[in-house]
C-alpha cells in the first residue's frame, strides 16, 4: 500500500482534474455521452468505503450530494446516478452521473455500454471552466 495519494492509472487516463474539496478529489469522466462526475476520496490504498472513519463517510456524503448539486448546474438530465463499483479499478471512487431517458446506455448501466466517446477539446475545457466556476460560487 501506498503512503502518498495516487491516482488509478485507468481514472487519471479516463477522467479531468476539476476541484479539490475537503475528502475528495472531483473529476470529470471523460465521457460526452453522460454528464458525469467522479469523486475520489484522497485516501492512500483505499479500496472500501467501508475503510473510511464514520466522520470521513459522512464527509463523502456531503460531497456526493454536492457533486450532484454541481453536475444539475451544470448539464440538463432525468435521473441522477450514484454509484461505488470497485470491479475494474479497484481504487476507491464514486461516480456521479447524470442520466436522460434515451441515452446511449438507458435505462440500464452506463457500465460496459458503448464505447467511451471523449469530450472534444474545446468542449471539455468549457465544461471544466463552468465546473470550476460553479464550484467557486458555492464556496
Amino acid at each position: 500500500m501506498s503512503e502518498t495519494f495516487e491516482i488509478a492509472e485507468r481514472i487519471a487516463a479516463d477522467s479531468i482534474f476539476v476541484a479539490e474539496w475537503p475528502l475528495c478529489q472531483l473529476r470529470l469522466m471523460d465521457d460526452r455521452r453522460y454528464p458525469w462526475l467522479l469523486l475520489l476520496p484522497r485516501k492512500p490504498g483505499l479500496e472500501e468505503w467501508t475503510e473510511l472513519p464514520d466522520a470521513e463517510l459522512a464527509v463523502l456524503a456531503v460531497e456526493t450530494k454536492r457533486a450532484g448539486l454541481l453536475l444539475g448546474a451544470v448539464a440538463t438530465f432525468d435521473k441522477l446516478n450514484v454509484g461505488a463499483l470497485g470491479n475494474i479499478v479497484r481504487q476507491m471512487h464514486v461516480h456521479v452521473i447524470g442520466r436522460s431517458v434515451g441515452d446511449a446506455a438507458w435505462p440500464g448501466p452506463v457500465w460496459g455500454q458503448g464505447t467511451r466517446e471523449p469530450y472534444p477539446a474545446d468542449e471539455r475545457e468549457a465544461l471544466i471552466s463552468r465546473l470550476q466556476s460553479a464550484v467557486a460560487k458555492a464556496g
